[in-house]
């Protein structure tokens, strides 16, 4: 689920951290620009984990900002697929369960990844499943599930703002989100099993 990844970047440093030391100047200011933020490809970053390399900073020309070349090691958020992991049901749609964990929420399982004969409630707005023998069974909001890892979105976003023209009704992707399946025994609500 959290892997170590190594980035190499400029870093700047303002002039308030001077009264810091420089390993200490160097990681709030890597945690500022990286922290909870996702690298294409890469994962949410988490937290600068280690400073591996730090070049002498050199003096910007009229800001006073320091600028450090650095090389530096980040717990980043990128499950394996086929991993299985828990969360928290958010909410249910025709469109599938959205699952959330505490510093995640962009996580889908589509209607077709659920158990077989699963189906939506659109009066109580939750997915329920009906095994051949047993009562109905819900998919409750608030409720801890398992699910398997079965595929990333990665979606590029526009660095530019917004146009004021620009047509704001479409919800534009989230630039990275993860696929789960409720398939196998054992996955879904911990509480039906």
């Amino acid at each position: 689920m959290f892997i170590i990844s190594t980035i190499a970047d400029l870093i700047p440093i303002c002039p308030e951290d001077f009264d810091k030391s420089s390993a200490v100047a160097i990681e709030d200011n890597i945690n500022a620009k990286y922290a909870n933020k996702v690298i294409q490809e890469l994962g949410l970053c988490m937290s600068f984990y280690c400073l591996l390399e730090a070049s002498d900073g050199l003096i910007g020309h009229g800001t006073g900002m320091v600028n450090a070349n650095v090389t530096f090691d980040m717990i980043v958020f990128r499950p394996h697929k086929g991993e299985i992991m828990m969360g928290k049901i958010s909410s249910g749609s025709e469109k599938g369960i959205k699952i959330t964990m505490e510093f995640f929420s962009d996580i889908l399982i589509p209607p077709s990844l659920l158990m077989e004969g699963a189906k939506f409630d659109h009066a109580e707005q939750v997915w329920t499943f009906q095994p051949e023998d047993g009562p109905i069974m819900y998919f409750d909001v608030g409720e801890i599930v398992r699910f398997r890892v079965e595929a990333e979105e990665w979606n590029e976003q526009n660095p530019n703002a917004p146009d004021v023209f620009e047509d704001t009704s479409e919800i534009k992707p989230v630039s990275y989100s993860i696929i789960g399946s409720m398939q196998l025994d054992g996955l879904g609500p911990v509480a039906w099993w």
